[in-house]
């Protein structure tokens, strides 16, 4: 039996709907894009260059951390302790800046020290096997807590000579685009080809699908376990240092509860709990998706405390969606 050229065609036309409609990350943009677009017609205050630039600079911090949590879901893993990171990343940003440092020498610790963080995450998920939801709840605890004595739990807003340099970088803009923006649209860039090209995301995926597998095939797992929680605790001390730049101020309840943001943003996204699938895009998709109900909550009146039930409803309704394609699929 032969096929024409142009019926070629219209399957390959369709095969690719077909795989476009089944991504749940095309799904969540378009239900991002549909909630702006009622949002500008029922409000005259969403659409107004101020509060896009609110919303899609609120969204970036949320969105930088979903990457480096994407990468941590793709491996079957999980990471509660981002919120703490990003804390004691702040506080050691702002606490040497107040000591006089330049924000580089700032800049440079406060990296340095979530990494650590992240490398001791490993190390306990990799080699000591304890599951990655008892170490990372263990360190969520240990990192705030370093940060408290680190500033012996009090506020600091003095940043030195270069705060105004600090400032700028979490809450000034540059080209008309609030800096933390520009920094996320980066960082989604270089994950998505790590993703989709490098070997470590090739790794990634493998692990995620098939652990076992992935060790018979010679995949090194430790080491990949320990760099992307490494790359998870990096997002997240990349994230701190700008919302304090963002707040001109840390304290040592920064980013407390910002797990489940993030975590919600990389499931609504498209990332599988279980492991093996996860894009860039969708943990980008997924953070601005709950920013603009948080954003719509206010500008309709309603009151925030529903802001919960909103994005706890949106992440079963992703998971949900996940496993109907799923059986489908098997079908």
């Amino acid at each position: 039996m032969t096929v024409s050229i142009d019926e070629a065609i219209n399957r390959q036309g369709s095969g690719a709907l077909s795989w476009l409609f089944g991504r749940q990350t095309f799904w969540v943009f378009v239900a991002a894009v549909l909630a702006c677009l009622a949002l500008s017609l029922l409000t005259d205050t969403f659409a107004t260059p101020q509060n896009l630039f609110n919303v899609t600079r609120n969204f970036a911090f949320v969105g930088i951390i979903a990457l480096g949590m994407t990468a941590v879901i793709v491996t079957g893993g999980i990471d509660l302790s981002v919120g703490s990171i990003l804390c004691l990343s702040g506080m050691v940003v702002g606490t040497l800046m107040s000591w006089g440092h330049s924000i580089w020498f700032a800049g440079f610790f406060a990296i340095a020290c979530a990494l650590l963080v992240g490398f001791v995450n490993g190390v306990l998920i990799a080699y000591i096997r304890i599951p990655p939801f008892v170490a990372t709840l263990g360190m969520l605890s240990v990192a705030r807590s370093l940060a408290m004595v680190l500033s012996n739990n009090k506020m600091v807003y003095q940043f030195g000579p270069d705060q105004a340099k600090l400032l700028w970088l979490g809450g000034g803009t540059t080209l008309g685009i609030a800096n933390p923006v520009i920094v996320l649209a980066v960082l989604t860039l270089l994950t998505a080809i790590a993703f989709r090209w490098a070997t470590w995301g090739r790794h990634l995926f493998a692990i995620g699908v098939n652990e076992q597998a992935a060790v018979l095939t010679g995949v090194p797992v430790r080491h990949m376990k320990i760099s992307v929680y490494m790359f998870s605790a990096l997002t997240a001390g990349i994230a701190g240092i700008l919302v304090v730049g963002w707040l001109g101020g840390v304290t040592t309840n920064l980013g407390q509860g910002m797990e489940l943001s993030v975590i919600a943003a990389a499931v609504i996204g498209g990332a599988n709990l279980a492991g093996g699938i996860g894009t860039a895009f969708g943990a980008v998709v997924g953070a601005a998706l709950i920013e603009v109900i948080r954003n719509s909550l206010i500008l309709l009146g309603i009151s925030t405390f529903w802001q919960g039930t909103f994005v706890g409803s949106f992440i079963v309704l992703a998971v949900a969606f996940d496993y109907l394609r799923r059986y489908r699929q098997a079908d």
